[in-house]
């Protein structure tokens, strides 16, 4: 029998030793390994298909969700998106070593702060065997060794595609095991991660469920990304040429993802023209309905539990309620939203401002809709994972948000008097 305790340990020794190599690695050296990676990717093309449609297989056959299907599934689209998205990264520019501010003080002392590497970086992720590339590829460019653990449904995929990039890594001369793969299947691995004191940071992407473990069992500091309660409220003046394409593109376009829209808010006064014409465009995309007893009287609909409004549903199925003003349309996304994405969709400028200095959200929108909430449409290239907290980094993390500062302090015989 495995002990978990001693791989485990085995794993955060190595990362702990890749970490401080790569912490010295220039910038050449990791997008060269970088662009070696993203070619792994497409030459190996067949091996992940081959690897992916045994994972999709199996979840058919343990009957999981159709939106976990749809993230699990890869293609030849997915994979040039996973290579291409490697090579974003490689052309970004390096952030370790990069100066934050520099000052000379009273006792001619130049003290500059510069951006450094987190260190190790432990990542654990469901379904998206694309991830497990982002993620690589953005501790690499920023100088962190990782440790991944993607979801058992996805073990097949994330093991050929974890094997193509660190051998890329390798043949680059980037150090042994900055990139590993926790592949050993157990919740008892999962949570002897969650524990390992060698990380830096632990980075959970996932449902609320490994949230919850998270909080339980993490011995060192976590961010976490992901629950995307989103909202779009349309105030009185919202235009409806504008407002219908605006919630069929939050919907529809992927339902399946985070920052897709989960509950529709219609001030009173729009509500009898708007909310129908939305709604049957809605329903034209198969998109099921649920609403509170005042969406009932203008569409006919399932009726809204208490439990609809705080659900992320990841699937075509939105919550619709009709509000009285925007300081209602306000108090239900502070209750209720998870500080992800929140947009307005208005006319009134004074309203739209408030909107955006009220909402505590990661990203918030006027006139658009919650999908743009991405690390590449913010120009930073891929993203580890969309955060929802304020320490140490929120929305979309790139590579700077996976970086620390410290300060270094030139001197020429100063002492403290």
């Amino acid at each position: 029998m495995m002990d978990v305790s001693i791989i485990l340990t085995e794993m955060g020794r190595k990362a702990k030793a890749a970490a401080a190599e790569l912490a010295q690695a220039d910038s050449a050296a990791k997008d060269e390994a970088l662009h070696a990676m993203a070619e792994a990717l497409r030459n190996h093309k067949p091996e992940i298909l081959e690897a992916n449609a045994m994972d999709v297989k199996q979840a058919e056959e343990d009957k999981l969700s159709r939106p976990m299907i749809e993230r699990l599934t890869l293609d030849d689209k997915k994979i040039e998106g996973m290579a291409r998205g490697i090579e974003e990264i490689a052309a970004l520019p390096d952030p370790i070593g990069r100066g934050v501010s520099s000052h000379v003080s009273p006792e001619g002392l130049e003290i500059t702060q510069v951006r450094v590497p987190l260190g190790v970086i432990g990542v654990i992720y469901e379904s998206r065997p694309n991830v497990t590339a982002d993620t690589a590829a953005l501790c690499l460019k920023s100088g962190n060794a990782v440790i991944l653990r993607g979801g058992s449904e996805a073990v097949n995929s994330n093991r050929i595609i974890a094997k193509l990039l660190t051998e890329a890594a390798l043949s680059a001369g980037l150090p042994d095991n900055c990139i590993q793969l926790l592949d050993l299947t157990g919740r008892e691995f999962t949570t002897a991660l969650m524990e390992l004191e060698d990380l830096d940071v632990l980075i959970p992407r996932g449902g609320r469920g490994l949230k919850a473990a998270v909080r339980e069992h993490s011995k060192v500091p976590y961010i976490m990304t992901g629950d995307g309660v989103c909202h779009i409220y349309f105030a009185p003046s919202a235009d409806p040429e504008m407002s219908v394409p605006i919630a069929v593109n939050a919907k529809c376009q992927r339902p399946s993802v985070c920052n897709a829209v989960e509950t529709l808010l219609f001030h009173e006064e729009c509500a009898p023209a708007l909310l129908p014409a939305v709604c049957t465009a809605l329903e034209a995309h198969g998109v099921e309905l649920r609403g509170d007893d005042k969406a009932r009287e203008l569409f006919d609909m399932k009726p809204a539990t208490e439990e609809d409004w705080a659900t992320e549903y990841l699937d075509l199925i939105v919550s619709i309620k009709v509000v009285s003003s925007l300081d209602e349309a306000l108090a239900h996304i502070a209750r209720y939203g998870t500080q992800h994405s929140e947009s307005i969709i208005t006319n009134d400028y004074a309203e739209a401002e408030r909107f955006l200095n009220a909402v505590d959200a990661a990203a918030v929108y006027v006139n658009a809709s919650t999908r743009f909430t991405d690390g590449g449409v913010f120009g930073l290239g891929a993203e580890v994972g969309i955060s929802t907290q304020k320490l140490h980094a929120r929305g979309p993390m790139g590579i700077e948000q996976l970086t620390s500062t410290k300060f270094r302090i030139r001197g020429n015989g100063q002492v403290r008097r």
